[in-house]
């Protein structure tokens, strides 16, 4: 065990569990623990009390497995001398929650920042797997800011049809061109669909499940090398126990989120980003989760910092391999490794294991330079992020590690105008208004046109909805056209290796320039200059924004639940992680607003 730090009397759990001066609440407080057992002596004898927040059910199938993995979390905190509490995390399945998983998010951080300052716990073990568990928990932990790590489930082993390697989610976007091509039926693209999950665990791509976990890993907030130990492998269930033990001296040592949460660490995590060619989602939640420890963070410095840097993770969408061979050539700290001797991280920083992130990667060697590219010689010289403003949107973004060569032929390589595209818009105010009128010939897309998502924001949808990665008509899909320039105020799937221009804010539902679009109009993109602007004078601007506040603003479907109207009524945009707008005022809770008495 580390040397202490704090002593057994400093632990929280004491105002709790042994209180002299109000005996009244301790006996309540202790009375019911005793129902099944606990004794007095783990109660009261000065071991940390440890939470498990625990994200597996039979409604998270990508976090199930965590309901085995904590029984070994709990052999690790037992055997460091703490004693575990489990319970519950809000579920959060980004497959099938409907409108989206995005709305469960900040329900799921507001719970547990509830848990976590109410309850009797000296530290946490997060559990994480499925896209928005990690970020939900993080911020949760930035907030309440007593100790903390997090465990991954990990990704899925590969996926398998014969020889050709069948990743989650890209597989899907693959598949949906060829069935609306004709080429397959509904009953094949289901059954092939299926091959991209063949065990437990999160996406086996580098999707925003396994990106959002290897930045809790990139941020210093899990043990090293855990984020992408595939789910069914036994080092999966070693970590856990590692993970159990690590805690308890976390605990001790006084070592907390905002001690790891730094200016350096989210610069770290950008960075990593990039080299990873992780999911689009990841601005939003990396954001949302350094706004909660108190570090602004926008879509800019995802530009200054990420775009210039190389992509080395040759893994789906971004690159041709999955998780397992990612995680058997090195995994994060390999990329970690390449990316400090290239000068590109701030090595000095604090971990959860209390080493400083150059020693925990200094010895990672990259095993497979295929799977995971040297800093000199990676698949994108430049694979960041994209940062666009204009007369739309003040930002939106576009993931350059996915830019197809034959995107970049049709769009991008104009001798005249490099780097720039311009094309009539199709306006789709809402994914049900897509998949009603996206084959209606009447509309005239032809395979210059740009496919605009508006209504899809953090209030339109409502939450963020992942469809703006559209496909073009089936007509076009037969005649050999399956991508179009996409564009919108909405999000997509990290599996998508759709190049999309997307998240853009201010949303058309809260008065941004999408809501003034009119389907025929034109607009042009300049990557170069970080651009994207509708081709209409001010004046046009004008009267359409006037006769846009006549109509009482942009129309969206009403709430369906309390929850929803909350959120709408005080959520912020997606540049500015989407995040609860009074959320961001509380920090530090555990220490600075300490929980009332209750009796």
């Amino acid at each position: 065990m580390s040397d202490h730090t704090i002593t057994s009397d400093q632990l929280r759990s004491r105002w709790w569990f042994d209180n002299p001066d109000h005996p009244g609440t301790t006996a309540l407080c202790i009375e019911r623990y005793m129902n099944y057992g606990l004794t007095l002596d783990e109660l009261r004898s000065g071991k940390p009390i440890i939470g498990i927040a625990q994200s597996g059910s039979d409604l998270t199938p990508c976090n199930r497995h965590h309901i085995e993995l904590v029984k070994r979390v709990k052999d690790g905190i037992r055997a460091a001398g703490g004693v575990p509490f489990e319970f519950p995390l809000h579920p959060i399945h980004e497959n099938v929650r409907r409108p989206t998983a995005a709305l469960d998010r900040n329900l799921a951080y507001l719970g547990l920042v509830e848990v976590l300052h109410g309850y009797p716990l000296d530290g946490v073990v997060l559990t994480t797997g499925c896209d928005k568990t990690t970020p939900a928990c993080l911020m949760a932990a930035a907030t309440v800011n007593i100790p903390a790590i997090v465990l991954s489930g990990g990704p899925m082993l590969n996926g398998w049809r014969g020889g050709e390697r069948v990743g989650s989610g890209t597989i899907i976007w693959e598949l949906r061109k060829r069935l609306a091509a004709g080429d397959i039926g509904y009953e094949e693209f289901l059954s092939r669909a299926t091959d991209s999950a063949p065990s437990i665990g999160h996406c086996n791509t580098m999707g925003t499940a396994s990106t959002m976990n290897s930045m809790a890993e990139a941020l210093g907030m899990s043990l090293p090398g855990s984020a992408m130990i595939p789910a069914p492998y036994k080092e999966r269930a070693m970590v856990a126990y590692q993970t159990g033990e690590r805690i308890v001296d976390m605990v001790w040592e006084d070592l907390r989120p905002l001690d790891i949460l730094t200016r350096e660490a989210f610069e770290n995590a950008i960075v990593v980003c990039s080299a990873l060619g992780g999911s689009s989602n990841a601005p939003i939640h990396v954001n949302a989760i350094a706004r909660h420890a108190g570090i602004e963070l926008d879509n800019d410095d995802w530009q200054r910092l990420g775009h210039a840097i190389p992509l080395l993770a040759n893994v789906m969408p971004a690159g041709i391999y999955l998780s397992e061979e990612f995680h058997r050539a090195g995994g994060v700290p390999a990329v970690l490794n390449e990316l400090l001797r290239a000068g590109r991280l701030h090595g000095d920083v604090m971990t959860a294991n209390g080493r400083m992130l150059a020693a925990n990667v200094g010895e990672s060697e990259t095993l497979d330079d295929d799977v995971i590219r040297r800093y000199d010689n990676p698949l994108v010289a430049h694979a960041g992020f994209i940062n666009l403003k204009g007369n739309l949107f003040d930002s939106a973004l576009m993931k350059t590690s996915v830019i197809a060569d034959d995107f970049r032929r049709r769009f991008l390589s104009r001798p005249e105008d490099p780097e720039a595209f311009e094309g009539r818009v199709v306006v789709f105010d809402g994914s049900e208004d897509y998949h009603a009128r996206i084959d209606d010939p009447e509309l005239a897309i032809d395979e210059n046109t740009i496919l605009v998502m508006r209504g899809a924001g953090p209030v339109g949808h409502p939450g963020g909805a992942e469809v703006v990665n559209m496909q073009p008509p089936e007509a076009l899909i037969r005649a050999g056209i399956d991508s179009l320039p996409c564009l919108g105020d909405g999000r997509q799937s990290g599996t998508s290796g759709s190049p999309s221009i997307l998240n853009a804010a201010p949303e058309a539902a809260v008065g941004g320039g999408l809501a003034l679009l009119e389907t025929g109009d034109r607009i042009r993109i300049d990557l170069a200059r970080g651009e994207a602007n509708l081709l209409v004078d001010d004046a046009e601007l004008a009267s359409r924004r006037e006769a846009l506040a006549s109509r009482g603003g942009y129309i969206y479907p009403a709430h369906q639940t309390p929850w929803q109207e909350i959120q709408r009524g005080m959520v912020e945009q997606l540049d500015r992680g989407m995040t609860l707008e009074p959320a961001t005022r509380y920090r530090d809770v555990a220490r600075q607003s300490p929980p009332r008495d209750n009796h």
